[in-house]
């Protein structure tokens, strides 16, 4: 099954046949702040995917870790843990930071429609396991102790190992700029990362350790929740594009010197999504919040906009291309959905034929092809949409299906919309569609009594202002069709 670009961007075929399971393993939200739109994005990435594995008969175990301690600011070994510096800010325990904002990322991914995964650990309740791959990377001479925390000496992996291998970087020049003089850091080298943070007086989060009473650094919790519940080297590691350096180089380090071996057959990386070209994040302060989607306060906004709408926004983008915010492209987003749901709802309509104009198993056949092909969601969208142009000329009488290709179409059609994009056409969608069915059907009504009246000056205005908002009639023998 070819689905996706190795770390050498070539396709292949990836996954054994009849595995015992494939391991999935995706980095998480750190949980200190409302989700917003780019958390969105490789949840919904990653949900498809699972979707798809799964719909294929491959048992998937996907693991979705919370990062709730360890991640300092800035994305750096220095400053106050997140989630530290919120529970201070509101004068709550850390604890209480973590699980009310837990809820709600589980609350906003529920209205995405986003898959449960199979485990998501948290990297408070794995210290013990953090601490084992710490002594095994000290045991084999890639760390040291400076002051009571522990770094991972980059240099000497660097001598043996590749790092940089995943994002294509030249650390050996990073090395040669970024050097500094000794005593200025606890640091031998301003590149290496801490795999334990000795915890100044005022830290809250801390636990003890023979190196000193501190916390773990935030690249080692992924390398080991990931080896306990997915094995030492499993087959898909995933996450954001942001992620792959350092976090990801660093995991690679972490695992070969623990492990004797990277973690992941295989990287899969979504891209951002972008503000006017700017990368979408709290850091930026650019963010938008899934709660201000949904009511519409926010000043980028010019409405509010349904869960489902937000989902099929960043579905119609590859994930591996950037995704440039907008609220036009969001109305036009919605459009396209409800058009995507009104076509499904149109299947019920058609009258059987004896023929067909309409290769179903051609359908079928090109749709796979696009999930197939490095998860290319945007050209599955596009031949649904052709689908939809074939059902409602079906409708309209101008094509013939027959009863098995109605039910056949059908199915497929709910396959790939709702079980496998994960798209959820409500009641509501159906009901917007038949209202907006019956206005059109009064309007030429009105158009029509014109046009017995002889005023075709109105009978043209009513046509033309239809069609300006997407509207297209056509006048027939016996009546009028129309389709948006």
């Amino acid at each position: 099954m070819k689905i996706f670009n190795t770390l050498t961007r070539q396709k292949e075929d990836f996954i054994p046949i009849n595995p015992p399971f494939v391991g999935l393993y995706v980095c998480g939200p750190t949980v200190y702040g409302d989700p917003h739109l780019g958390h969105a994005r490789p949840a919904i990435t990653f949900d498809l995917f699972f979707r798809y594995l799964k719909h294929l008969d491959y048992k998937v175990r996907y693991v979705r870790n919370i990062t709730d301690v360890g991640h300092l600011e800035n994305d750096a070994d220095e400053g106050e843990d997140k989630i530290a510096q919120k529970a201070r800010t509101e004068q709550i325990e850390p604890m209480e930071v973590v699980q009310y904002y837990s809820d709600r990322y589980h609350k906003f991914m529920d209205e995405l429609n986003v898959s449960k995964p199979s485990i998501e650990p948290r990297a408070s309740g794995h210290i013990i396991e953090q601490l084992e791959v710490i002594e095994k990377i000290m045991n084999k001479g890639y760390a040291y102790e400076s002051n009571g925390s522990v770094y991972f000496d980059v240099e000497k992996y660097n001598k043996e190992n590749n790092y940089g291998m995943l994002s294509g970087r030249n650390v050996e020049e990073q090395f040669s700029t970024t050097r500094q003089l000794d005593g200025q850091s606890e640091k031998r080298n301003s590149y290496d990362f801490a795999l334990w943070k000795k915890a100044s007086p005022s830290h809250i989060m801390r636990w003890k350790s023979i190196y000193s009473d501190g916390f773990p650094g935030w690249h080692l919790e992924c390398t080991a929740m990931s080896s306990k519940y997915l094995g030492n080297h499993f087959d898909i590691h995933g996450g954001g594009m942001d992620l792959m350096f350092p976090h990801h180089e660093c995991e690679i380090a972490q695992s070969t010197v623990a492990h004797g071996q990277t973690p992941a057959k295989y990287w899969m990386h979504n891209n951002m999504i972008t503000i006017n070209g700017q990368k979408m994040g709290k850091s930026l302060n650019n963010f938008i919040t899934l709660e201000q989607f949904w009511t519409g306060k926010h000043i980028l906004l010019s409405k509010p906009f349904s869960p489902m709408t937000i989902r099929f926004f960043i579905l119609q983008a590859h994930y591996r291309s950037t995704l440039d915010f907008s609220s036009e492209a969001l109305e036009a987003a919605e459009k396209g959905f409800l058009r995507l749901s009104s076509g499904i709802e149109n299947l019920k309509k058609i009258k059987p034929c004896s023929r067909s104009d309409f290769d179903v198993e051609s359908f079928k056949n090109i749709c796979y092809d696009a999930l197939n092909d490095d998860l290319n969601s945007p050209i599955l969208i596009a031949h649904l949409f052709d689908a939809v142009k074939t059902i409602n000329s079906a409708l309209a009488g101008t094509i013939s299906l027959t009863e098995k290709d109605i039910n056949e179409l059908s199915q497929l059609m709910h396959l790939f919309t709702e079980d496998i994009l994960g798209m959820v056409i409500t009641k509501q969608t159906t009901d917007n569609s038949q209202i907006v069915g019956k206005l059109v059907e009064l309007t030429l009504n009105l158009r029509q009594e014109a046009k017995n009246n002889k005023d075709w000056n109105t009978a043209d205005k009513i046509r033309q202002q239809l069609n300006e908002i997407g509207i297209e009639i056509k006048d027939g023998k016996e009546r009028v069709e129309w389709k948006i």
